[in-house]
Order: structure tokens, then sequence, then C-alpha cells
């Protein structure tokens, strides 16, 4: 069986291109945007099956970014990180939908799991 295909957004380039190297060392298929309006236009391109979403991003934040998915692309699991996030803003992302919401730093093996249990459709938001 394929491993699902992951778009990462975030703004923190050396946090996301190592994770997506070590998500790729291990069959999963990973492309990177390093803004909000880059993973826009990346998944209008072609939707992953899984998308990785910063909270906190210059220009478009996280959480607009979520709302955007989630009226364009309704059904697509939406997994948010974050380095600063509070209770709120877990709130806030679960009202939003997102399947799972974490801290960073985040341990690959956690995050691989969070990706294989929102594709499998065992989506239980989460911190």
């Amino acid at each position: 069986m394929d491993e699902p295909s992951i778009l990462l957004i975030d703004d923190e380039e050396a946090f996301v291109t190592t994770l997506q190297e070590r998500l790729e060392m291990r069959g999963f298929p990973a492309r990177v945007a390093l803004d909000g309006q880059s993973g826009l236009d990346l998944i209008a391109e072609e939707p992953p099956d899984v998308i990785v979403l910063d909270l906190r991003m210059p220009g478009i934040s996280g959480v607009e970014v979520l709302r955007r998915i989630r009226k364009q692309w309704p059904g697509l699991p939406v997994i948010m990180l974050s380095g600063h996030g509070s209770d709120m803003d877990f709130e806030t992302c679960v009202h939003l939908g997102a399947a799972m919401y974490h801290k960073k730093p985040l341990d690959i093996n956690t995050l691989i799991e969070s990706v294989r249990a929102v594709t499998q459709g065992n989506q239980h938001p989460q911190r």
C-alpha cells in the first residue's frame, strides 16, 4: 500500500524541509509551501491526501488557511501544528474542522501515526 501524500505548510523553512526529508525517507511523498497562499495554490493544483499546517505564519494565518480549505475542499484532512498555540487556538482549529492538533516540536513517529489515522478516517482531534 502506498503512503498518503502530504502537503506541509509552514514558514519555518529549516523545520519544514527537514520534516519533508524525514517523511520522504519513510516513503511519504511530501511537498512544501512556505506560506499560506502558496499552500492553497498547491492544493488547487494537486490536492494531497493530508495537509500538515502551521498555526502561525506571516500573511495568511494557519487558521485562515484552514477556513479556506474547509470551504473549498471540505473532506481534506488537516493536521495543525503550533509552537505557540493556546487552548483557545486548539478549540478554534477543532471547531473549524482540524483533524488533529499537535505542538512543536513533534516526534516524527507521532506525525506519521496521525497522518495514517486521518487518512483512514480515524479522526479524533487531540493535542
